[in-house]
Formats: C-alpha cells, sequence, structure tokens
C-alpha cells in the first residue's frame, strides 16, 4: 500500500510553481486603492481581466481609469463575500485585519491571492514581470522582491538590445527595417533599432550611422557599405534601393541603418516608396535625429523659456540662391525662433548672409557642432557675421550641426 508524498507547508520559503493566468474576461478582484493597486491594475487591465476594485478612496491614476470604465470602483472597505466568482484576487488595503479576513475567504474559495503586506500568508506571488516584442519574462525570488526585479531588468534589456540571444525560430517574412540609427554615439539608438541589428541578416549602413554597432554584429552577417560622403564618391541611391530589394526577397532580414532619423533628411522616403513599389514590406524605427540631439550634448536648447518658442529645422545642402532651393529664407530670416541647420557647413557663408540681408541681426549667436554626440565632438562659437569665418579658421568639417539664434548664447558647460 503506497503512503501519500510528503507535503510541504505552506511559507515563505517554499518553492512557487511559476504558472501565467489567462485572465480575459474573467473576475479578478483588487482590494484597496493606493499605490500597490496603481502599479498592478494596469497588467490585470492588459490582460483583458473584468476587474472589480474594493475600496473607500482610491489614487488619482486609478480614479481615471474607473472614469474611463478600465474597471468598476465599489467606493466602500472590503466584506465578505467579494471574492465570490473570482479567478484572482490582490489584497493591498491599509486595513490588517481586512487583509487577513479576506485572505480566508480566498482560501476557502479557492481564489488564488496576493497580499501586499504578508506573503507568506498569499497562495500566490507576483513576480516581477517585464515585456519585450511578445516574450514576457517573470522572476521570482521569494522574499527578495528587488533582486527578482534586478534579474527582470536584465533579461528584459539583454531581449531589448540584443545582448541576450534569443533568435526567432519560425519562419520570417522577408522585409526590410528603415532604422534611425541616431546622431552617433551607439547608445543613442533605441531600443528596437538596436535588437533589429541584433537579428539582421544583411546591414546596408549609411557612413553617418552608429557605426560602433557594426562591430558587435555576428561573423554571419553581411554588412555592406553605403556611405554617402558628401559631395564625394557614393553609393547611388537607386543600388541602394535595388540591394535592398535584392536581399529582402531572398528571404533575409534587412536592416537599412542610417543616421538620425529616417525620414528627417535622410531619403527614408524615397527606400520605403521603392520598397513598396517591389511588394517588400517595410518597418520604419525612428531615431533620435541630430537636429535636436546633437545641440542637447552641446548644452544649446533648442528652445528655451523667455527666449525661444519654437525651431525649424533646414537642410543647407543647396545654397538659398540654387533654384533647386525649397526654402523661403526671407520668412525663415523674420522668425524670432531657433535655426538648426544641417547639411550646411559648406553653404554657411550664403546662408549667413541671406539671413542677414532679409533682416535677422549680424549679430545673432550661432554654434557649429561638429560630430556631435562622438568622441570627436567640438563646439566653434560664432555670430551669423561672423559664421563663415569662424567655419574656415576652425577647419570645420560635415557632420556639423548648426544652430542660429538666441539659444546659442547658452553657456557651453
Amino acid at each position: 500500500m503506497s503512503r501519500p508524498p510528503a507535503r510541504l507547508a505552506p511559507g515563505p520559503d517554499a518553492f512557487a510553481y511559476p504558472v501565467g493566468l489567462r485572465l480575459a474576461g474573467r473576475r479578478v478582484v483588487v482590494l484597496g486603492g493606493g499605490q500597490v493597486a496603481q502599479r498592478r491594475l494596469p497588467a490585470l487591465i492588459a490582460a483583458g481581466a473584468r476587474v472589480t476594485l474594493v475600496s473607500p478612496s482610491v489614487t488619482p491614476s486609478v480614479q481615471a481609469m474607473a472614469d474611463v470604465g478600465e474597471l468598476t470602483w465599489e467606493q466602500r472597505p472590503y466584506a465578505d463575500g467579494d471574492l465570490e466568482g473570482a479567478w484572482y484576487a490582490v489584497v493591498a488595503t491599509r486595513d490588517p485585519e481586512a487583509n487577513a479576513a479576506a485572505s480566508a475567504e480566498a482560501e476557502r474559495r479557492r481564489v488564488w491571492c496576493v497580499r501586499s503586506d504578508d506573503a507568506s500568508a498569499a497562495t500566490a506571488w507576483t513576480p516581477a514581470t517585464g515585456r519585450s516584442e511578445g516574450v514576457t519574462v517573470a522572476v521570482l525570488t521569494g522574499s527578495d522582491p528587488r533582486r527578482s526585479a534586478a534579474v527582470r531588468d536584465a533579461v528584459v534589456e539583454g531581449l531589448r538590445d540584443g545582448t541576450l540571444s534569443a533568435p526567432h525560430h519560425r519562419t520570417r517574412a522577408p522585409g526590410v527595417a528603415l532604422v534611425g540609427g541616431g546622431p552617433g554615439d551607439p547608445d543613442l539608438i533605441t531600443v528596437r533599432g538596436r535588437r533589429l541589428l541584433a537579428e539582421a541578416d544583411v546591414v546596408i549602413a549609411d557612413r553617418l550611422g552608429p557605426r560602433d554597432l557594426l562591430d558587435e554584429l555576428p561573423p554571419h552577417v553581411e554588412v555592406i557599405d553605403a556611405a554617402k560622403i558628401p559631395y564625394g564618391r557614393a553609393m547611388a541611391q537607386e543600388a541602394i534601393n535595388d540591394a535592398l530589394i535584392e536581399h529582402a526577397r531572398a528571404g533575409k532580414a534587412v536592416v537599412r541603418l542610417k543616421g538620425g532619423d529616417p525620414f528627417v533628411f535622410g531619403r527614408g522616403m524615397e527606400e520605403a516608396e521603392a520598397l513598396a513599389r517591389a511588394g517588400v514590406a517595410c518597418t520604419v524605427v525612428p531615431g533620435v535625429t541630430s537636429a535636436i540631439s546633437v545641440p542637447a550634448v552641446a548644452g544649446i536648447p533648442v528652445t528655451h523659456r523667455g527666449v525661444a518658442h519654437e525651431f525649424t529645422v533646414v537642410s543647407g545642402h543647396v545654397a538659398p540662391d540654387d533654384a533647386r532651393s525649397l526654402v523661403d529664407w526671407p520668412a525663415l530670416a523674420r522668425l524670432r525662433g531657433t535655426l538648426v541647420l544641417l547639411m550646411a557647413v559648406e553653404r554657411i557663408g550664403a546662408i549667413a548672409e541671406t539671413l542677414v540681408r532679409e533682416g535677422r541681426p549680424a549679430a545673432t549667436p550661432v554654434a557649429i557642432v561638429q560630430e556631435g554626440t562622438t568622441a570627436a565632438q567640438r563646439r566653434v562659437d560664432a555670430t551669423l557675421g561672423t559664421a563663415a569665418a569662424e567655419v574656415e579658421r576652425a577647419e570645420v568639417r560635415p557632420p556639423a550641426v548648426i544652430v542660429v539664434g538666441e539659444v546659442a548664447a547658452r553657456p557651453a558647460g
């Protein structure tokens, strides 16, 4: 005759069996409307649970959830019977007796119950949870929630930036991701952009993209240099479009790595249109544009209270008197806010002369930031009247961002 297996008494050191609860459309009761509830409610709502909140008072954030109908709020203290029909309960009131009574009711009704005041008396523990691209990471370390959070953060961050390898083991549809790499510092690429790089089979990279990230790619990744050196040797845009289409049609995951943001003077829309015509799926991943980030790291706010209420980003790749220019330079000269000039190093003389002629004071501060966010960053200060001479004297070379306006007079530190 076999004996029943020995049972562990429930307690803080007992092993917790992990499970994922599917709560969509099911009744969940939350007791208490304070900070604990405020933290737990969004995930319950996102899971599709029918949440009933019982509490005499709630935080403003919880009130907002009730106001828009995300949950039902019963404005009163806990009463026996509140857990009837519940699948899951969160007990988080400030009344220890009410918490104990609710926990006892959950035990009687066999409702999984989390207690914020006494984990040892609970029948369920809330793990430290994070999500990344369809993966849910849940970490339990018993009575050490800070360690749970630290492990959770490390795993989620690794999944997001690609340092933790977790490749998809399903057939991938061919496609291209137009990824904005940011202003140059590899730490300023977006989390999604870095993850897509880590999953790429082919990377077609611009010169102004975060080049240091290419060293992190696995050996099997094909890197194609699409460097467009200003006014020098360049890969034709049509050739770039053809390469994107060719590799995507071969069933490869293709990343087009561009500097800044793909749609801020990055010709990203031309590539997206070419892919659309070819029937190739395209994903756009915005990037941190150098128009804002480079001035910021140089200590220049593009807007500042009492100084500038607007800023305008302008391409300076053609001179103001060039028939191809689409810029209304006289209108820009009349503005009082900040002008941010990209690709304007070689045209700064003509641009400054035009702005002054059209009414912008020659004494208007100008800051030129070369190689912003990189180890080679440097800043040259001038005015509209001296900008051309200062650029020549300091031998400024692209890439550089030029800021025109009173914000450029902010202290450089």
